[in-house]
């Protein structure tokens, strides 16, 4: 009975946190188009999640594209006894995987974090009630201007990471492999077409909305103490690790349809 009871009640929180979700997620669409607008909070948290996270990725996805070229071509050798391929394979999966899923799981590890620290704070000191008294929406106050910098920053991190990437792993094929630049990009002509560079930014769009929306939910739950706000933040990164890789299927499955 107790072991029913107890089932119960996780379900019945699923559920509540579920529609909690959906509710963030529709008031923060409707603020964000609604005036009066925080251009000036919008550029601060944009400072923060383009500038302070561009270091950390384009120092992480150098070296995963260094990576990507060095194994692909280990195991193109082992196998078919020729790596003449690797630049273009190398290329496709840098432009429509690696630069945008690894750029956005950093941004979740720096950007995410705070914002849920931050939020999770907020809530534990009565700050978001307070915003409520003073008749400040703490929607439009708190999550609008970090998601449409999120959104921002998304997009412009992963062509900075696709580009990064590229430069790395042409540089990694000319000084390792012995493939000069102008049969890089030959290569890359053959397997990439303009449509990846446009998913691409596609998929940092929608992995840059999902961070602040997660951390957010979890920053307006978050429960009292300091061991409430650390539950909080960790339990933001993780669900927005998962919906990111999520959402890149779902998101991979559908361009499949439009190539």
């Amino acid at each position: 009975m107790h072991l029913m009871t107890a089932l119960g009640t996780q379900v019945t929180e699923m559920v509540w946190a579920f529609f909690e979700a959906v509710d963030l997620v529709g008031q923060t669409l409707w603020q964000a188009i609604k005036p009066p607008y925080r251009f000036k909070d919008v550029i601060q948290q944009l400072y923060f999640v383009a500038v302070g996270s561009a270091p950390i990725v384009i120092f992480s996805v150098a070296f995963a594209a260094i990576v990507t070229i060095i194994e692909a071509s280990f195991h193109m050798k082992l196998v078919i006894k020729n790596d003449a391929l690797v630049p273009g394979f190398a290329a496709l999966l840098i432009l429509r995987e690696l630069g945008p899923v690894v750029t956005a799981l950093l941004l979740t590890s720096r950007v995410g974090a705070g914002i849920a620290s931050e939020v999770g704070t907020m809530k534990v000191t009565e700050q978001i009630d307070a915003l409520k008294m003073l008749g400040i929406h703490p929607i439009k106050f708190i999550v609008v201007p970090r998601f449409l910098a999120c959104l921002i920053g998304g997009v412009l991190l992963t062509s900075l990471s696709n580009g990064i990437c590229l430069f790395s792993a042409v540089m990694v094929s000319k000084m390792k492999l012995g493939y000069t630049t102008g049969y890089f990009l030959s290569g890359m002509r053959v397997f990439v077409e303009f449509q990846d560079f446009l998913f691409a930014l596609v998929k940092g769009f929608f992995f840059g909305g999902i961070i602040p929306l997660m951390s957010c939910f979890y920053g307006f739950r978050c429960r009292s103490g300091a061991e409430g706000v650390g539950r909080a933040t960790t339990k933001s990164v993780v669900s927005s690790s998962v919906a990111i890789i999520i959402v890149d299927f779902i998101l991979s499955w559908v361009f499949s349809y439009l190539y």
